[in-house]
């Protein structure tokens, strides 16, 4: 009988040898950085699973050796991880070294030699326009959830906003004088989104129509998406809705909320706008991720090139 596996949650619930160095080093790189609280989890996880990997065999966290790095990135491929997530914890791991470094903690950074798996252009999972129409009509507008669920759909398209943006949108941050809303994005960084005249109008609609009615005599909140129980959307509660809507618009692939913002973007540049405008308002600090788009929109060229052209 094969030994049961230990749950991921159940492993990370515990702390291993150096968890307090892992505090430290956490402490020091969101006061640096100000990174989101949803970075800081990923550092955190991936740094108490190797530790908690090297307490089992002996070693420890702050003295990990190359070859104990590149056998756990051995294992953790072996089971199933994917180069980006590989890249991505070996990310993680080359942070706290350095740091270990930089602190006189150690001499040596032993991520140092060790290579970024190759990764290969991923083209992110988008909707044509005709599913994105199809998408935002199949909420129920005569009521007030589907009034509210059309208007964070319409706002999710005609902003490019990410999911855990969307439903932290507060009321103070939103401006129907002037169309535009104050988004906080990644690293704690402001930027100003236009919403557009169709997803302002909803909004409006909502605001006016939907949001009094689900917020009832329940605590107040300054959430602008609000649940039947007066608190705020969850983004897991917006992923189970985007996916039901897609099953009722026929869309029969999976997507979720990001799907809406790669749609957002690669629809602008089929459209002509500017490159670093797209970055400006996907709220991008590097260009090179926001380019990612401009094969999406390429390759999309050649669909309707191969499907209409006589010699396609």
């Amino acid at each position: 009988m094969k030994p049961e596996k230990k749950s991921l949650p159940a492993i990370i619930r515990t702390n291993c040898l150096n968890q307090a160095l892992i505090d430290r080093f956490l402490d020091d790189f969101w006061s640096e950085r100000g990174v989101s609280r949803n970075t800081l989890a990923s550092y955190e996880r991936d740094l108490r699973l190797l530790c908690h990997w090297l307490d089992e065999r002996g070693g420890t966290l702050d003295q990990a050796s190359r070859g104990e790095l590149l056998e756990y990135l051995a294992i953790r491929v072996r089971d199933g991880a994917k180069a980006a997530t590989t890249a991505r914890l070996l990310s993680s791991l080359r942070r706290f070294y350095r740091w270990q470094v930089r602190e006189n903690k150690r001499k040596d950074d032993p991520t140092a030699q060790i290579e970024a798996p190759k990764q290969g252009r991923h083209l992110p999972n988008t909707l044509s326009e005709a599913e994105v129409d199809a998408l935002l009509n199949a909420p129920d507008t005569d009521n007030p959830l589907g009034l509210r669920d059309r208007a964070m759909l319409e706002l999710l398209y005609a902003t490019g906003l990410r999911v855990s943006e969307l439903v932290s949108i507060r009321l103070g941050e939103l401006s129907l004088q002037h169309g535009v809303i104050r988004i906080t994005g990644k690293g704690g960084k402001e930027r100003l989104v236009p919403m557009g005249e169709e997803a302002h109008d909803w909004i409006q609609t909502y605001l006016r129509d939907a949001r009094p009615t689900l917020m009832q005599s329940k605590a107040i909140t300054e959430d602008v998406f609000v649940t039947t129980r007066g608190s705020g959307m969850t983004r897991q509660m917006f992923w189970v809705m985007i996916q039901r809507y897609a099953v009722e618009a026929g869309i029969v692939r999976h997507i979720s909320p990001h799907t809406l913002r790669h749609a957002f973007a690669t629809h602008l540049l089929n459209h002509g706008a500017d490159l670093r405008v797209v970055q400006m308002l996907l709220g991008h600090s590097d260009l090179s991720t926001t380019q990612i788009y401009t094969h999406v929109a390429q390759a999309r060229l050649k669909d309707v090139h191969r499907e209409h052209h006589p010699r396609g």
